[in-house]
């Protein structure tokens, strides 16, 4: 496993991750943790040496056991968020993916995240939500809602500033 790029200094940090968007039959996987209301698009953080493509076939084959095509690239973002009592700076890349065997993972419903020994985690997982249920969650970024509901046919660039948390 390699070192991810995430550089921490002064307080601040500087992340870069890349997420998939996958989307059958009307829903689109995302993943929660379980002590936050919030949804994620399923990705990780880029490792040196790795390609953001290879990093998001990494993290699916890691953390939900499936196999995945990163197809295009869709989405560049910079997200600014609190992580934890610290600054956060994150360059994201968002792909559309699809799955290479669909008898990998459910695809219904909810299942758990793996962690490095292939055992389910009890802090986040897995959530098939269907498209018409997108408005009325939160997901983060927060803005990116709209491209889940209509992925773009060219790459597009956004900036996300989540709201500070007080201190």
């Amino acid at each position: 496993m390699g070192r991810d790029i995430l550089f921490k200094a002064e307080g601040d940090l500087f992340s870069y991750r890349v997420g998939g968007i996958l989307i059958r039959d009307d829903k689109v996987l995302l993943q929660k943790p379980a002590n936050d209301d919030g949804y994620a698009v399923p990705g990780g953080h880029v490792s040196f040496g790795e390609t953001s493509a290879e990093t998001l076939v990494r993290e699916f084959r890691e953390e939900a056991r499936a196999d995945i095509e990163a197809d295009r690239l869709v989405l560049v973002s910079e997200i600014f968020f609190p992580w934890g009592d610290r600054p956060c700076q994150q360059i994201c890349l968002y792909y559309g993916v699809s799955l290479c065997d669909e008898s990998q993972i459910p695809l219904d419903g909810d299942f758990p995240f793996l962690n490095e020994a292939g055992e389910a985690s009890t802090d986040l997982y897995f959530s098939w939500i269907p498209l018409s249920e997108i408005p009325g969650i939160l997901v983060y970024p927060t803005n990116i809602k709209k491209y889940l509901l209509s992925p773009p046919a060219h790459i597009e660039y956004f900036v996300c500033r989540e709201k500070e948390e007080p201190t």
